[in-house]
């Protein structure tokens, strides 16, 4: 295999990171939200829409790291071609 062939093509692991951070940080804020309600039932606060952004955020970027590395590993799977 020369090289070239063996070069990934597409984009990079951690463009597709950036791309995707908006989605999977939104993601996350609306999860964190929904968990604090559910977490109201036995006595806890609700978290309020601030905390549950600033909390998406911070949660949302190893989540959307983590997918990203999913999506480029499956790029390069599609990308091989079968060894005749």
């Amino acid at each position: 295999m020369t090289q070239a062939a063996s070069a990934r093509a597409g984009w990079s692991t951690g463009q597709i990171a950036l791309v995707l951070y908006p989605f999977g940080a939104g993601a996350a804020a609306v999860n964190v939200f929904f968990a604090s309600l559910i977490f109201s039932w036995v006595g806890g606060p609700v978290a309020s829409t601030a905390w549950s952004i600033a909390l998406g955020c911070l949660i949302g970027a190893p989540a959307t790291w983590y997918f990203s590395r999913h999506i480029r590993h499956l790029m390069d799977v599609a990308d091989r071609t079968p060894e005749t």
